[in-house]
């Protein structure tokens, strides 16, 4: 099955695969969101909105995904998993993690960034991130959080919007560049359309991947035109 679609470049009509099969392409191949990689649990309680954010603060930086990830693991089995845990652990524990995650490049900045954070949220919201999201303006709120930039807030609503729903649907502009790479719809009202309302972090992760690997969006394409 085949759509009329705008190349984007060109500004001229082009035919491609249906949006659906574009999008069941990209599913196959994104199984799981970055949070669920890292061993995120999400629910809308304190541990699991903690980790996510921890995520976010290592995705933020010049490195690749996989290496947050893998960081953001280290450091949640070493038993920071809330902001308590993070602010009591030492500095050099917090290094250590992040280095057995890889994180070598930014691991001492970021261990000072993590534990500022963590003492900002203790204090702000007795840990708990679900006071931030009480606040009147939580966007802002977020960029209070050392390591957290515009990029950061958009990634972190990006991941949480399946348990705080008022920001859904959450497609930042990296998540529209992969989007608009296959090919599909540049808003996120009409992207939400394709998928149910407990696959959007998951399209969103996907389009991320996508943005960043031309050679993953040619193996989406080629999938999608081949069903």
């Amino acid at each position: 099955m085949t759509t009329t679609k705008t190349d984007h470049r060109s500004g001229k009509k082009a035919t491609g695969p249906a949006d659906e099969a574009v999008v069941r392409a990209l599913l196959h191949r994104q199984r799981r969101t970055y949070a669920a990689q890292a061993g995120i649990r999400l629910r809308d309680t304190p541990a699991p909105l903690y980790q996510t954010l921890v995520l976010v603060v290592l995705l933020s930086a010049r490195i690749r995904a996989d290496t947050a990830v893998a960081a953001a693991r280290a450091l949640f089995g070493a038993g920071m998993r809330d902001a308590r845990s993070m602010a009591d652990a030492t500095w050099q524990q917090r290094v250590d993690a992040l280095g057995e995650g890889g994180y070598r490049r930014f691991d001492e900045r970021t261990s000072t960034i993590l534990g500022d954070g963590a003492e900002l949220l203790l204090e702000r919201y007795g840990g708990d991130l679900r006071r931030l999201r009480e606040e009147s303006d939580p966007r802002k709120a977020l960029l209070d959080i050392p390591g957290i930039g515009p990029t950061g807030v958009d990634i972190y609503l990006r991941a949480v919007q399946g348990v705080w729903p008022e920001f859904a649907p959450c497609f930042d502009s990296k998540a529209v560049d992969g989007a608009r790479r296959l090919g599909l719809p540049d808003s996120p009202r009409k992207l939400s359309r394709l998928v149910g309302a407990d696959e959007r972090t998951l399209l969103a992760d996907g389009l991320v991947h996508v943005a960043l690997d031309q050679r993953l969006a040619d193996e989406v394409l080629t999938e999608a035109g081949a069903s």
